[in-house]
């Protein structure tokens, strides 16, 4: 299989809190089918999230298992790149979208994947980007295959 989709932090946070069925059942197939993956700044803001828990906090672990389970895609000039214009246009257009969001929608642009977020407000302006919010859209149906006669 191939990479179709990034997480943005948002949804692996909803994943991770066990919010929905929906969710784990969709983030378990794409981990199953290994389709989907995490920017290594979506990385870092989960990091970052669990170094402000006590150390007994049983999410720690949660996140040390999901961090092993999705491949962390890297950031590159790739990425960088359409960033730089994003940032631009965010300024021009006075568009609240916070600096690592951008980042991310870039980082998925420039993979050529779908971004995954649950708070896709912040990336419906981006031009080019597909989103999908896992935990509000039903999974396309697959086509039953045909018998070959």
């Amino acid at each position: 299989m191939r990479l179709l989709y990034l997480l943005d932090t948002d949804i692996a946070s909803d994943d991770l809190r066990r919010s929905s069925a929906l969710l784990e059942a969709r983030v378990n197939d794409g981990l199953l089918q290994q389709t989907v993956a995490l920017s290594l700044l979506t990385r870092a803001e989960l990091c970052f999230g669990q170094a402000g828990m006590a150390a007994d906090d049983r999410r720690r672990s949660l996140i040390d298992h999901l961090l092993l389970q999705l491949p962390s895609l890297p950031w590159t000039a790739g990425a960088a790149d359409p960033d730089g214009a994003l940032q631009d246009t965010n300024q021009r257009d006075g568009t609240l979208t916070g600096e690592i969001d951008t980042q991310i929608a870039a980082h998925a642009l420039a993979e050529g994947l779908t971004l995954v977020p649950h708070n896709t407000r912040h990336f419906d302006l981006v031009p080019g980007l597909k989103v999908t919010d896992w935990m509000s859209e039903p999974p396309a149906r697959a086509r039953p295959k045909r018998k070959r006669s």
